[in-house]
């Protein structure tokens, strides 16, 4: 019996692999890679596919065959073919497709039912075609849409985008002068590019209705100064901006007061000369700045800068871009490289007074400007390395007549004062006995002014061997991914380094799951190798999530945690929204103001009918005693009026209002009202 069973299975599985079309592989179920087959047709695939990759194929029509039966399709890569429309319903009966890319063909128009059956389609690319114009009912029905790219088009102009759904829309590289919030309709929209379209102005209603947004590109337009848009307070959740390439005259600090989030920052290309010292101080979370092509003057008021990138631990971007323009002597230059003397400051220097009884010079310290400063008749010294304090040895006493000290009052005390940066590398200021001015130079040094430096041996070969020893570990470093920021609903993951040790893989599987919530289910998406970052969306705010990315095509365990199995993995919590802790707050207040008021009319009631009560009892008990004693009439007092007197005296009231009196009932435990035990245990959602 376990033979047929056997022979079934791998009968089975030869049936499975036969599906496989040819000139494409099947190294995962379910999803078929056919790329460069060179073939004008789409391949004929089993039904049960649900990732289809047939890039650069050379494709130039489709028809509603090319998918027939594909109805459990959510992944179709078409991109980099040759398709110059998309005939309506072509993608009708694919209604449980989820990402579709159309980006890098010949695409020159979008028509009323390009997308119509795309229900569930969460993610559309169309970007890096020649589409001049779209139909203004194209994107109807696309209700689920979580990303959109058309960057890189030839669009004029846009239909209303209405997408309540919408995280990410890319219309870089466009001639779109102008947008206004009706043609965005995206409420909660994250990351809006708008770099390369013409702009001469940021529309303030425009930025105000996206009170969501995370990251702005509006870099290479035609802004002539920092947009009043930006000081929007719907832009307190930015953390990425972009303004680089633009026309700006300067920066000013009021432009940028409500940006106290910003992460990542691209000055780049704005014609900056420097920077105030205390700008960066209004980003107190920057992690990220870019400043390249700008014609920095690397004068004492910039020295600041490369150490205020050391001690805020800020990565400077293209740093070998970013280069002194002035003066001639740091021209050139890497200005994270300059060191604090290079820039030009006035030095400090040492002034040595002596004393006539003989008594040990005291160095005090005094600042001069370098053209104050005598130089003792030596020639003026080559471009300065390094900064030197002057010093005096007891071997060289002073010379018979020093010039004066303008500090000294008596015309007995002796000054020398050595130029600023006479000596290089590390050489020591000093005087002859004929009171001439020299350099001392340090071991491996020569030269008047110790300019010369001698070759430094290799190091032995001890070290070199720990060297060695400690290197292996760096290629599992740099196979890692990791995340770059998080936001409360995103994550922002870095693959330089996965792309860079994978330099010919042909895409990025990334395999992500919730850590923190029930559902823990992998949601796998496919990146393009040319995009070393990459922007989960649609995450939920303080959750921790395991991301995972792997070459494309290569087979992947699902359950597997480790690296090994699953290429390389990072974890990222995102985090609250700051639009939770505000309505919290808020809500506490309006219930604490609308719960005092309820609280004491409540109380007034009960103490009114406490009053009442008792005025009952004791009036019901004062005619029971008198008809007594009175004797009106033989019968005995009604069974039910005692019960009633008993409970009274009993409870101290009416015994009906027994059960609202927990002042007078001591024989149990207050209760709040119901309605303070409800206000009081409030449960508030996170939005």
């Amino acid at each position: 019996m376990f033979p047929y069973f056997l022979l079934l299975f791998l009968s089975s599985g030869c049936v499975l692999s036969s599906d496989c079309p040819a000139d494409c592989s099947c190294p995962i179920p379910d999803s078929i890679f056919c790329i460069n087959r060179r073939s004008g047709t789409v391949p004929h695939v089993p039904t049960t596919s649900k990732e289809l990759y047939i890039f650069q194929n050379g494709i130039n029509t489709l028809s509603q065959d090319d998918f027939k039966g594909l109805v459990e399709l959510e992944m179709l890569d078409l991109s980099q073919n040759k398709l110059a429309e998309i005939p309506d319903g072509v993608f009708e009966m694919l209604s449980k497709l989820k990402n579709l890319d159309l980006s890098s063909n010949h695409i020159t128009h979008i028509s009323k039912g390009s997308f119509s059956g795309l229900v569930q389609l969460e993610r559309l690319y169309l970007h890096g075609n020649t589409i001049q114009s779209i139909h203004l009912e194209a994107f109807e029905g696309l209700e689920m849409l979580l990303e959109l790219k058309l960057q890189g088009n030839q669009l004029t102009s846009l239909p209303s985008l209405h997408f309540p759904s919408l995280l990410l829309l890319d219309l870089s590289n466009n001639n779109i002068p102008a947008l206004g919030p009706s043609d965005l309709q995206t409420p909660h929209l994250e990351a809006l590019k708008v770099a390369s379209l013409g702009l001469t102005s940021v529309d303030e209603d425009l930025i105000a209705s996206l009170g969501n947004l995370h990251e702005l590109d509006i870099s290479m337009n035609q802004l002539t100064e920092v947009p009043h848009a930006l000081k929007q307070d719907s832009l307190k959740g930015l953390i990425k901006l972009n303004l680089a390439a633009n026309q700006f005259g300067e920066l000013r600090m009021e432009d940028f007061q409500r940006l106290t989030g910003l992460q990542e920052l691209d000055l780049s290309g704005l014609n900056l000369q420097s920077f105030p010292k205390s700008f960066f101080q209004i980003f107190p979370k920057l992690m990220h700045l870019t400043a390249a092509e700008n014609p920095f003057n690397c004068l004492c008021p910039l020295a600041w800068f490369p150490v205020w990138l050391k001690e805020k631990d800020v990565e400077l971007g293209r740093p070998e871009e970013t280069r002194c323009h002035f003066p001639l002597v740091n021209a050139g230059k890497m200005l994270s490289a300059l060191e604090h003397k290079d820039f030009g400051c006035p030095p400090s220097t040492t002034v040595l007074i002596g004393s006539p009884t003989g008594s040990t010079p005291v160095p005090q310290m005094l600042t001069t400007h370098p053209e104050s400063t005598d130089t003792n008749a030596l020639p003026p010294p080559p471009p300065p390395s390094d900064e030197t304090v002057s010093s005096k040895t007891d071997s060289y006493p002073l010379p018979a007549e020093p010039p004066v000290s303008p500090s000294s009052t008596s015309g007995e005390y002796e000054q020398h004062i050595c130029p600023a940066n006479i000596c290089l590398n590390g050489g020591t200021c000093n005087f002859d006995p004929l009171g001439q001015l020299s350099c001392l130079c340090p071991s491996g040094t020569s030269g008047l002014y110790c300019e010369n430096v001698d070759e430094v041996p290799e190091p032995p070969k001890p070290l070199a061997t720990e060297v060695s020893i400690v290197a292996p570990p760096m290629p599992e470093e740099l196979d890692a991914i990791s995340s770059r920021q998080v936001t409360s609903t995103s994550i922002l993951l870095d693959l330089h380094r996965f792309i860079e040790t994978r330099p010919h893989i042909r895409g990025i599987r990334l395999t992500y799951r919730n850590l923190s919530g029930p559902d823990r289910r992998p949601i796998i998406l496919s990146v393009p190798a040319s995009y070393p970052e990459y922007t989960l969306r649609g995450l939920r705010p303080n959750c921790t999530y395991s991301v995972c990315a792997s070459p494309l095509g290569e087979r992947v365990n699902s359950r597997a945690n480790s690296s090994v199995e699953t290429g390389s993995c990072t974890e990222a919590r995102t985090g609250v929204p700051l639009t939770s802790l505000e309505p919290r707050v808020e809500t506490q207040s309006q219930v604490t103001y609308t719960l005092i008021p309820a609280l004491a009319a409540l109380a007034l009631v009960l103490g009114l009918a406490v009053v009442a009560g008792t005025i009952i009892c004791l009036r019901k008990r004062r005619q029971a005693k008198a008809g007594m004693e009175l004797e009106l009439g033989p019968a005995d007092p009604d069974p039910m009026e005692m019960e009633g007197i008993k409970a009274c005296l009993e409870n101290g009231g009416n015994g009906t209002l027994s059960q609202k009196q927990p002042e007078i009932d001591r024989c149990h435990t207050p209760q709040p009202p119901p309605s303070s035990q409800q206000n009081g245990g409030l449960d508030y959602e996170d939005l």
